[in-house]
């Protein structure tokens, strides 16, 4: 059982990971064709808050699954 600073610090570190695996895989994506020129900055401050939403919501669901599992116990 983790205590809730250990926990703090694995949710900080889970979030993180998840955003930087979001957006590595969001700059894979070819998004030239739909950007405006001179607009580049823009899209990719777009990119890096969609990377995080998406990183944060995948990683939340990552640590609730991770909670439920340690919870079974109480069921038996």
């Amino acid at each position: 059982m983790l205590t809730i600073g250990q926990w703090a610090l694995v949710s900080i570190f889970s979030h993180f990971l998840f955003i930087y695996i979001t957006w590595r895989v969001l700059i894979s994506i070819n998004i030239d064709p739909i950007i405006r020129n001179g607009k580049i900055t823009e899209a990719r401050i777009l990119l890096f808050f969609i990377a995080i939403v998406i990183g944060s919501g995948v990683s939340r669901f990552f640590l609730e699954i991770v909670q439920w599992s340690n919870d079974l116990i109480y069921l038996f």
